[in-house]
């Protein structure tokens, strides 16, 4: 009878013991692209051949419903195409702002870039993880980026770096070497800056949303003609009204004509 009944214990205990068991408390881990659009993604690394490069602070990347990327290398920014589907994604047609930042930085975007742009990648999520793969077994880790936002850098005493400019719908990276940015004073109610070629001061009232820059007054320097061309385009916001944007390190103004520049806070 002792023997009888000491087999039926185990045999009840057995089943809550393999239920338990069954739970792991780890992360789950789950194939799928269900939970990646839509979310900040911090790019914690990435690995190509068997080398694995910690990713600087500013690496990351958000895929929207709308079949759009934008995201950061590590010192550029960029914007692609994104196809997302049950267990892949794939961002083609990307392009990117041609800054250029210390030699570690700059081995580490290309790695990403190589690996993150132009393939098939697959898909894998934990809670707040997200690791792609490419064909070759080279792969990114990501994290989700806490609820907790960054704040908006000020618009005021903030040396603005532009790294984009845009007109008729379309958005161009400034030419290579251009060194392009303006600052805002609060107390002056004035803006100053490069405009890549010569310095460039004006009035600047902001209100509402909107800055209203005054006539432009500039050096009179001689550059090549793409740093020319761009200065040309800088000046076209002034003298006007433009709408102004802020969205964490980023500044983007319009003018009224549908002109665009889009800068980052240096930080």
């Amino acid at each position: 009878m002792d023997k009888q009944r000491l087999t039926l214990a185990v045999l009840t205990v057995l089943p809550l013991v393999m239920a338990c068991g069954s739970g792991g408390g780890s992360a789950s881990v789950a194939s799928g692209t269900s939970g990646v659009p839509g979310v900040h993604w911090k790019v914690d690394s990435v690995t190509v051949d068997g080398t694995t490069r910690r990713a600087p602070a500013a690496a990351d990347v958000r895929i929207d419903a709308d079949g759009t990327a934008v995201g950061n290398y590590g010192c550029n920014e960029f914007s692609a195409k994104a196809a997302v589907t049950d267990d892949h994604v794939k961002l083609t047609n990307a392009t990117q702002t041609l800054m250029a930042c210390d030699e570690r930085r700059m081995s580490f975007e290309r790695a990403l870039a190589r690996t993150l742009t132009d393939h098939s990648l697959t898909a894998r999520t934990t809670d707040d993880g997200l690791t792609l793969t490419t064909g070759d077994g080279d792969r990114i880790h990501l994290t989700r980026e806490k609820v907790t936002e960054e704040k908006d850098a000020p618009l005021y005493g903030t040396k603005w770096t532009i790294t984009a400019l845009g007109a008729d719908g379309t958005t161009s990276s400034l030419p290579k070497g251009t060194s392009a940015h303006l600052t805002f004073d609060k107390e002056s109610g004035k803006v100053t800056g490069s405009l890549g070629c010569n310095h460039v001061t004006a009035k600047a009232t902001v209100r509402d949303g909107r800055i209203t820059l005054g006539a432009a007054s500039t050096t009179r320097m001689m550059c090549d003609t793409s740093l020319m061309n761009t200065e040309k385009q800088l000046l076209r916001l002034f003298d006007g009204t433009a709408t102004y944007e802020l969205d964490q390190q980023t500044l983007t103004l319009t003018s009224e004509n549908g002109e665009s520049a889009k800068a980052v806070a240096e930080r």
